[in-house]
C-alpha cells in the first residue's frame, strides 16, 4: 500500500464519549444497498491553528463514520500551495490531495467562518479539484456533507458556500448540515467534542451522508453520464441505448 504523507492519524478513533449508544444505528444505511465494500469518505478541514476547532470537528466526524463501517481519510493541508502559485500545479500535495478525491465516494468539508465566509486554506483545497484530472473526474458523483465552525454565534454563511462549491463541483450534496456555534466552549482539553446538540447535529449528517453514499454508489457512474461529455470524449452510446433513447414517449 503506498504510503500517504498527509493524511492525519486519528486519535482515540473507537472513543466516542458523547455518543449515547443505546439510540444508534450502528449501520444506518442497513437495506438501502451494498455496505461491502466499506464507503470511503475523504474530510477536510479549513485551518491551520494548533487547536484547529475544524479539525476537531472533523475528527468527530471520521470517528462517527468508522463506527458506521466506513473508511476515512483527514487530508492535512499544512503545506498545499496557493492555486497556480507552482507551474502545472505539480506539487506533492496537490498530487497527493487529488489522488485522495480520485479515491473516495463521499467527503465531508469543514471550514471556520472567517469574515462571513469560508477561509482561504478551505478554498484552496477545493480549487486543487478540477472537475476532470487524467481523464478522471475526483468530485463528480460524489456525496458530499458540509459542515462549520463559528466563533461567535450560529451562522450559515459557510455551509451555504460550501453547498455552491459542492454544486459546482458537481456533487450530491446531501440536505443535513452542520453549524457548531462558539466552537471554543463545545470542546474538551483533550480536544473531545463535549455532549450537547451540536455533537447530535454531527451524528445526524454523518448518518445522513452514509446513507446517501449507499443508496446512490449502485448508481453514481449511471448518474452522472452527460451527452455532452460523451461527445468530448467521442464516445458513442451503444446500439440498445441508441434505440431506446430513440423511442418516443408513448409510442
Amino acid at each position: 500500500m503506498q504510503h500517504w504523507h498527509r493524511l492525519r492519524a486519528l486519535p482515540d478513533p473507537a472513543h466516542l464519549p458523547a455518543l449515547k449508544p443505546e439510540y444508534v444505528h450502528q449501520r444506518p444505511a442497513a437495506g438501502l444497498g451494498p455496505l461491502e465494500p466499506p464507503p470511503r469518505v475523504l474530510l477536510l478541514y479549513g485551518s491551520l491553528r494548533e487547536r484547529s476547532f475544524s479539525r476537531l470537528a472533523v475528527e468527530e466526524a471520521a470517528r462517527l463514520l468508522q463506527f458506521f463501517g466506513c473508511a476515512t481519510r483527514i487530508f492535512d493541508p499544512s503545506d498545499l500551495p496557493l492555486p497556480d502559485q507552482v507551474p502545472g500545479d505539480d506539487h506533492p500535495a496537490v498530487h497527493e490531495l487529488r489522488e485522495h478525491a480520485l479515491w473516495s465516494e463521499a467527503q465531508v468539508w469543514c471550514s471556520p467562518e472567517r469574515h462571513g465566509t469560508i477561509t482561504g486554506i478551505m478554498k484552496a483545497q477545493i480549487d486543487h479539484l478540477p472537475l476532470a484530472y487524467k481523464g478522471l473526474r475526483p468530485t463528480q458523483g460524489r456525496t458530499l456533507a458540509v459542515m462549520q465552525v463559528s466563533g461567535g454565534s450560529q451562522s450559515f454563511n459557510a455551509v451555504n458556500t460550501l453547498r455552491i462549491l459542492g454544486r459546482w463541483m458537481r456533487m450530491f450534496t446531501i440536505p443535513n448540515q452542520s453549524s457548531v456555534a462558539k466552537a471554543y466552549q463545545e470542546f474538551d482539553e483533550a480536544g473531545r467534542m463535549r455532549p450537547s446538540p451540536y455533537y447530535e447535529r454531527i451524528v445526524d449528517v454523518m448518518e445522513e451522508l452514509v446513507r446517501f453514499t449507499v443508496l446512490l454508489r449502485p448508481h453514481a457512474e449511471k448518474l452522472v453520464d452527460r451527452y455532452s461529455e460523451r461527445i468530448e470524449a467521442d464516445r458513442p452510446v451503444g446500439a440498445a441505448d441508441a434505440i431506446l433513447a430513440a423511442i418516443k414517449p408513448g409510442a
